[in-house]
């Protein structure tokens, strides 16, 4: 059953609601075919995904957005003022201190410490305060069946995101996140949410919109299914010097090289690290001049969260200028 009779009639009397309109899915043969996918693999009831589509709403500004053309990659000296602010670190320091207990439990069962689960939180929403507005069922409907360049993936995430409301019971035209779909507190895609977040305060569903509890919960586990290994670093900044320094820099996130193979290329790792240790290189373009930065497994975990040492570092200072302030 797609959902349980009570929550199949708040679904109908919501839609009285949302009143059908010409850029709804009600005719549209992709998502026809669709449901039909659902029925079959998942065992969806068809007039239910109906309903859902008639009042999924086709949003042009999303197409536009997801469109737009890349800003230019700003240098870090840019890019870091942009999250780490004072005003978020106040908000993080005030988040910390309301979710404490929830923190250190997941500190224990995770491995993960609290400064980098609140960091990413942070990061992603300023602690809750811009989760999006957007009508997950749109977003992904929208970009599921009108935007082809990625509409494979976007129509996994539908999949995804319409068993996660059925196994969480809960109303598909109500819950919200982002222009892309992504969702709550820790901004988890519906795949990333079925994989991940879990129950973390025991109340027999998953809350990462307004418990963050469970937001706390499911960073923490994402991170642990993700090989955050507790207690070890996660950048090394590193002295160069020589005419092969460039050939030490990772070109893709995932390249790794041996500190030794660096160290036979010019950098000095300023903390001791052993030689066989693989890690994935990078520079920074600082306000003092570049710098040059090794990333250990901790920062390739991070990294899992968003593909970008630019977004891994800004993480990283987050969470230690949090960690510092807690100790006065």
């Amino acid at each position: 059953m797609f959902f349980k009779k009570l929550v199949f009639s708040v679904i109908l009397s919501s839609c009285l609601a949302f009143p059908v309109i010409a850029q709804n899915y009600e005719q549209s043969a992709a998502a026809a075919a669709f449901i039909q996918e659902m029925e079959a693999e998942h065992g969806f009831i068809p007039e239910t995904l109906h309903t859902v589509f008639a009042n999924a709403q086709r949003q042009q500004y999303i197409l536009d957005a997801i469109s737009r053309p890349a800003e230019r990659v700003k240098p870090w000296k840019e890019y870091r003022p942009i999250f780490i602010t004072q005003q978020r670190l106040d908000q993080g320091l005030a988040f910390w201190s309301k979710n404490e207990a929830a923190l250190m439990r997941a500190e224990q069962e995770y491995g993960v410490p609290a400064e980098y689960i609140v960091a990413i939180i942070g990061v992603e929403t300023m602690y809750g305060g811009n989760t999006g507005k957007h009508r997950v069922i749109d977003a992904l409907s929208t970009l599921a069946f009108d935007y082809p360049p990625r509409a494979p993936f976007f129509r996994k995430e539908l999949k995804e995101f319409l068993i996660l409301a059925r196994e969480e019971q809960v109303n598909p035209l109500e819950l919200t996140g982002s222009y892309a779909g992504a969702m709550g507190l820790p901004q988890f895609m519906p795949s990333s949410f079925r994989a991940y977040a879990v129950d973390f305060d025991g109340d027999g569903h998953i809350n990462i919109w307004t418990n963050p509890t469970d937001a706390i919960g499911s960073v923490a586990n994402y991170f642990a299914k993700h090989k955050w290994q507790a207690g070890e670093l996660v950048t090394v900044q590193a002295k160069v010097a020589g005419q092969n320094v460039a050939k030490g820099l990772s070109v893709k996130i995932d390249d790794k090289f041996t500190v030794k193979q660096l160290k036979n290329l010019g950098w000095a790792p300023i903390t001791a690290l052993p030689d066989n240790l693989k890690v994935t290189t990078f520079k920074l373009e600082a306000e003092q001049g570049d710098e040059y930065w090794l990333g250990l497994n901790n920062f390739q975990t991070i990294t899992r969260y968003n593909r970008s040492v630019m977004y891994a570092m800004a993480v990283h200072d987050l969470a230690q200028l949090m960690k510092q302030a807690r100790k006065g």
